[in-house]
This record gives structure tokens, C-alpha cells and sequence, in this order.
């Protein structure tokens, strides 16, 4: 038997778009030991290779096959400060997944699920005896790369101090990925622990504005990582794109997720669309519309340039969006935003796209069908088109070098350009997955404690 990797509530879709409760669910005791019984423990273990921060799959799987959660917990812990969160948001099927042997005459182990059931069941009380060592190292940035850095500094006797510019720590996870997909109580409980350690996190400080990076060294932190994530939206740059109603997806989640906007007393609201439309088809697009479904928003339509095959967001938040009733209007490019007397969104033209040739990356290139132009009615624009660092740190500091798009140069120790001073996460690759962000902190914490033993 193998199970569907995938399970969902039981909840019919237009009665789970009431509520922004979870939607997907984790394995009963039952199915995770006859899904760990699925793995072949495989001699090589094509999966750790496959995980960008190489957890030991097999041995974790094999703990659970014991029954002993919080032995598996502890294998995972040592590669994967959140189990939990990975479990959920991570793209497995393009990473571990997709080398599992099973795959070849199947479907894969759900490695993904597997180590979400580890994390919500376990019971481990994690005992680190930390010897201080009085050195202060700063971490710009409570996402998921801050957070495992700050971590990994602190086993090892570190003082450290996270420095986040939003009210609640998190970063992406907290403001970007809606409670639907990652439930925030499960972030919160994350920075507990952090904090338990000894780690310090100071909410609504902007470095670059708030204090500057020569300050926070002048202040005596000995290394600073830069994990400030990938913040900066971009936009098509198309007629009427400064009209009301139109959002970054960035501005819009973080509305939502870290604000609230749902709720009847919000301080930040949004107003109530009749009719939505997200360009972009990543999770992030995904994330924006089905969010809106939730708003109440009655015609959400995802809006993207290439076909349904070539849509890079995970599989299954493609399906949850099309049983939610978002409409996928493909192969598809908006040309110009058109607004009414008051300056605010009436409708979106647009025109029909095909597929050329391959590009360098192998992705079919589209091309604009001459005189196919139509108008999609709709009073939201939402543009999830991706996202570039924020430029206010590398402004505000000398020395250290970015690329065209802003990102930070590092080093494969994440160092920067500027001795002592280390970035990673989306802040040097732009927008990428959580697991990536994390194996970057990784790499910087060692980095890091080399640096400041010599």
C-alpha cells in the first residue's frame, strides 16, 4: 500500500476557504509506520544527497519504524533545526524525494511528511550544556538561515543577538507563508526555544536605518551574517502599475499573515476586491491567491505566461488552488493595467502567449500572439513575479560587494567581500527554499566560529 503524500483535510475546498485553518495533514501513527516500512534503506543513501542539508533519511525513518519518535528527532536535529516547518513548506519531491529508488517503480517514500510527523510527535528535551565563550556575533534577519545560524553559534558558546525588522521574529515564515500552509504557533514555538538558549532577539530594529552595520561593530559583535532575506518586489513595469489596488504579493501576504488583515479589527485592512488577479505562478502566487479565496474574494484568477506543464510552484499547491476555485488563465501576459476616474484598477488587458524554442535553462520561451489582446475584469492586481534583496544594508555600508540584482557575494564559506562579515539565504541567491536558506546559516555558523578561534 502507499499512501498519498498529499492527504488533505476531509473538509470540502469552499468550506475550507472560510477559515485560514490548516489545510494539509500529517500522518496518523498508523500511516507513518506503514509509510516508513516503504523505505529500502538504500546502501548509498540517494536521498541525503538529494537534501540540501544531507539529514540522515534512512536512520530517522528506521527510528520511526521503531516507534521511537524522539530517537528520530534527535537524528533529524542534527542537520534540521525545524522538522516541523520543513515538513511542510520544503519542496521534497524535487529534492530528497526525487532520488528515493522507490521513485523509479512507484512513488517515492514521503520523506517530507515522515519528518513532519517526527516533529509535531516528538517529546525530546534536548539537553546542550553551552560553555560561553563571551563573543558577540550579530545575525541581520529571523528567517530561516538567521535562525540556524544563530542556533548553530549558539551550541557552541556564542553570544549571540538576532536583530529582526519586523515586530515578530520568522522572517518568510512568519510574513510570507500563510497560517493555511505552516501554522505561525509552530514558528512561535521555534523562537522559544532559540531564546531559552540564551540567544537574543531584538524585533523592530532595520539595520542600515535603525542602527547601521559599522555601529553594530563599534558596539563590539566580533562577525555579523547578513540573513535579510530577499524583500525588494519586482514588478513588470507595464502601464498602470501605480494605480490602488495594485500589490506586491510581498506587501499583500505580510498584510495578511503577519497583520492580519482578515481580521474585522485590523489595523492594516485590505479593501474588499470583487475580483482578483495574480500574476506569477510560484508558490508565492499560489500563497497570494489562495489567501484572497479566503478574504472572500469571490473571482481569483492566477495569471501566468506559460503553460500549466512549466508552472514552477509545488504540485500540490497547484491542486489545492484548483479545488479552492482559482481560475488559471495560461499561457497568458498582461500588457497594461487600466484604471477608472478615481485612479483605482478596473481591468487588466492582457494578451495570449505561445511557446517558442527552449531557453538557456531549457524552459520553452513564450511569445505574444499578434492581435489576441483581451481584458480580464478585476479590481486587485497582485504581482508575484519574485523578489530582490533589499538594498538598504548594502547602501548604508562600505565594503561589500553585490551582484546586478543586489545580492550579496559571497564565498563558499559565506563570507562577504568585508572581513568578518558573512551573508546566505535569499539574500545571496534571491527567493529560494527554506531548506536552502537553512543549509547556508549552517555553513556561515562554521565559517563563523573559525574565523573567531584564530
Amino acid at each position: 500500500m502507499v499512501l498519498n503524500k498529499q492527504r488533505m483535510t476531509n473538509l470540502d475546498p469552499l468550506i475550507r476557504t472560510k477559515s485560514f485553518n490548516e489545510v494539509a495533514l500529517g500522518y496518523s501513527e498508523k500511516e507513518a509506520l506503514l509509510e516508513a516500512s516503504r523505505c529500502l534503506h538504500c546502501k548509498h543513501k540517494p536521498c541525503v544527497g538529494g537534501c540540501p542539508v544531507n539529514i540522515n533519511i534512512p536512520e530517522f525513518i528506521k527510528e520511526i519504524s521503531n516507534n521511537n519518535i524522539n530517537k528520530a528527532y534527535e537524528i533529524i536535529l542534527k542537520d534540521n533545526l525545524f522538522p516541523s516547518i520543513c515538513g511542510r513548506v520544503c519542496p521534497q519531491e524535487s529534492q530528497c524525494e526525487s532520488k528515493c529508488v522507490r521513485a523509479i517503480k512507484g512513488e517515492s517514500v514521503g520523506i517530507g511528511r515522515l519528518e513532519r510527523y517526527v516533529g509535531d510527535n516528538q517529546s525530546y528535551k534536548e539537553q546542550i550544556e553551552i560553555k560561553d565563550n563571551f563573543i558577540k556575533v550579530a545575525i541581520v534577519g529571523s528567517g530561516p538561515s538567521g535562525l540556524t545560524c544563530a542556533y548553530e553559534l549558539r551550541k557552541i558558546g556564542f553570544d549571540v543577538t538576532i536583530f529582526e525588522a519586523l515586530h515578530l521574529p520568522g522572517g518568510v515564515l512568519t510574513y510570507g507563508i500563510p497560517e493555511f500552509r505552516l501554522p505561525k504557533s509552530i514558528v512561535n514555538d521555534e523562537a522559544i526555544k532559540l531564546k531559552a538558549m540564551g540567544i537574543h532577539i531584538k524585533t523592530n530594529v532595520v539595520i542600515g536605518k535603525t542602527i547601521t552595520i559599522d555601529q553594530l561593530e563599534d558596539l563590539g559583535f566580533k562577525a555579523i551574517y547578513l540573513a535579510s532575506g530577499a524583500g525588494l518586489p519586482k514588478f513588470m513595469n507595464i502601464p498602470g502599475e501605480n494605480y490602488n489596488g495594485v500589490f506586491s504579493a510581498n506587501e499583500f501576504l505580510t498584510r495578511v499573515n503577519l497583520m492580519k488583515a482578515y481580521e474585522e479589527d485590523s489595523d492594516t485592512p485590505l479593501f474588499k476586491a470583487k475580483s482578483v488577479s495574480v500574476i506569477g505562478g510560484g508558490n508565492v502566487a499560489m500563497d497570494a491567491a489562495r489567501c484572497a479565496k479566503r478574504l472572500g474574494i469571490e473571482n481569483v484568477y492566477i495569471i501566468y505566461r506559460r503553460g500549466k506543464e512549466e508552472l514552477p510552484a509545488r504540485l500540490e499547491e497547484i491542486e489545492h488552488a484548483e479545488e479552492e476555485g482559482i481560475e488559471f488563465l495560461l499561457l497568458t501576459n498582461p500588457i497594461e493595467i487600466i484604471g477608472d476616474e478615481k485612479f483605482a484598477v478596473s481591468k487588466l488587458k492582457c494578451i495570449k502567449m505561445e511557446l517558442g524554442v527552449a531557453d538557456a535553462s531549457g524552459r520553452r520561451s513564450p511569445n505574444p500572439i499578434p492581435n489576441s489582446e483581451f481584458f480580464v475584469e478585476t479590481d486587485m492586481i497582485i504581482m508575484a513575479l519574485g523578489n530582490y534583496p533589499n538594498p538598504l544594508i548594502s547602501k548604508t555600508t562600505k565594503g561589500i560587494d553585490t551582484n546586478k540584482y543586489g545580492c550579496f557575494i559571497v564565498d563558499e564559506s559565506m563570507a562577504t567581500s568585508r572581513v568578518g562579515i558573512y551573508a546566505g539565504g535569499d539574500a545571496t541567491t534571491g527567493a529560494a527554499t527554506v531548506i536552502q536558506a537553512m543549509g547556508a546559516g549552517k555553513i556561515a555558523a562554521n565559517s563563523i566560529s573559525k574565523y573567531l578561534s584564530k
